[in-house]
């Protein structure tokens, strides 16, 4: 193998993601190969250095601050909304389109065909429920205001 194939191994080497054969094989060839292991202790100190840096975690006031903003709060709040409606509706478009090719299936029983609608029409009632009862409890929660 030539220097730049060891050199590649390098970074395997250090994340310790080499088989025992090639860490034999890459130990011999640095022990060989001067500039190989010159460049190998300068990753080795650049590997030190990046593991021991750490992110900072911003202020609790920080964070404060940035959410008592209204475009903050409406940015992100308008991005879910926008998010969950997208996907709300492809995964009932999906859904429609299996029902729509089960129910044109000439080889599906009559059945099989009036269960699945039974099936949709309750997951429709129970979402629909489901919904109201979590709006009426979010504008009757006393503790909707308080601070965790």
């Amino acid at each position: 193998m030539t220097c730049r194939q060891y050199k590649d191994l390098m970074m395997g080497y250090l994340d310790d993601e080499l088989d025992e054969a090639q860490r034999k094989e890459f130990d011999r060839h640095i022990e060989s190969c001067p500039q190989c292991q010159a460049e190998f202790e300068q990753f080795k100190k650049l590997k030190s250095l990046t593991d021991s840096v750490k992110l900072a975690e911003p202020e609790d006031i920080i964070w404060e601050k940035y959410w008592s903003g209204v475009y903050n709060r409406f940015e992100r709040g308008i991005g879910w909304i926008m998010m969950s409606v997208t996907g709300i509706a492809l995964i009932i478009y999906g859904l429609f389109k299996a029902v729509e090719t089960l129910i044109k299936d000439p080889n599906v029983e009559v059945i099989l065909k009036i269960a699945i609608l039974a099936f949709i029409t309750g997951i429709a009632i129970l979402f629909v429920s489901i919904m109201r009862e979590r709006l009426y409890y979010w504008k009757k929660d006393r503790y909707k205001d308080v601070k965790r």
